[in-house]
């Protein structure tokens, strides 16, 4: 596993922020020291701690003191947060080798360009991602994009951490909400549908812990299977239903319950709700 040499920052150390550091971290991209990791309350922070990370409270700490810049904070806080890094920021040549990181959803490279503008005269180098939780266990789905100024060796650099993390795929910045709908916001409804499952096999008499053990890992099963054979789901859900079976009975109850629309119409609204955030 190749393994990088730059200082790593997380300005907002929340669970997104988490899932990616821990991930290098117990992947052996970055050492424990190699991180430093802001946010309001120095409190909320012990978790990175007990990996061997650095922690602040002030924010210009981690934007000062190291080379590649995530920015983890909510979208309506990037304003402010880019407001307070200007006031403290000191230039300095390192500057121009400075690479931010933003997983902000809805933000697109524009408006980041614009807020951290004061970092590099002659241009900042940002990169735009949308990340998903699973990368805590290794299992992420990562797009991202780069602006003009990014280099081939930055992205390659932003693939190892991403990639090493899960599934990592550079796009078209246009397709970066979209894939949010599908990606970043797709884990909470795989979970709903694991607790729904697990509901079922509750209701006809499985304990629940083991419903719900037997549920996470058929859907495990089911996606790795996709990914590992290639084959469009529907020919592997054609491959479990027999004829006159107990699954196409099954199948039939979720196309009564409108699954499919109602799963279509989630990633649409989500992918929606994340343009928005951005313009707000």
């Amino acid at each position: 596993m190749a393994k990088l040499d730059e200082r790593i920052g997380f300005i907002g150390g929340g669970n997104m922020a988490f899932a990616i550091g821990s991930g290098l971290i117990r992947g052996g991209i970055v050492k424990p020291s190699q991180v430093l990791v802001s946010g309001p309350h120095i409190e909320n922070l012990a978790r990175w701690r007990e990996l061997g990370a650095v922690t602040t409270d002030e924010n210009y700490e981690v934007l000062e003191h190291t080379d590649i810049v995530f920015i983890c904070v909510k979208p309506h806080m990037l304003a402010p947060c880019a407001a307070q890094l200007k006031y403290k920021h000191v230039p300095s040549a390192k500057d121009a080798s400075k690479l931010i990181v933003s997983v902000l959803a809805g933000t697109s490279l524009q408006t980041l360009e614009e807020k951290f503008d004061f970092i590099e005269s002659s241009g900042l180098k940002v990169i735009r991602t949308m990340p998903n939780t699973s990368m805590q266990v290794g299992e992420g789905c990562t797009v991202y994009t780069g602006n003009s100024r990014v280099t081939h060796q930055d992205l390659e650099k932003v693939h190892l951490m991403l990639n090493a993390l899960g599934l990592a795929q550079q796009v078209p910045e246009s397709m970066i909400d979209a894939v949010t709908g599908v990606a970043g916001c797709g884990p909470a409804f795989v979970y709903t549908m694991i607790e729904a499952m697990a509901d079922g096999g509750v209701k006809q008499g499985v304990p629940r812990q083991m419903a719900l053990q037997f549920a996470a890992q058929t859907m495990l099963g089911a996606a790795k299977t996709v990914l590992l054979t290639g084959k469009h789901p529907a020919v592997l859900r054609d491959e479990v239903c027999s004829p006159g079976g107990a699954t196409i009975v099954g199948v039939h109850e979720l196309e009564k319950g409108n699954l499919r629309a109602t799963l279509i119409n989630a990633v649409e609204k989500s992918s929606q709700r994340s343009a928005e955030l951005g313009k707000k």
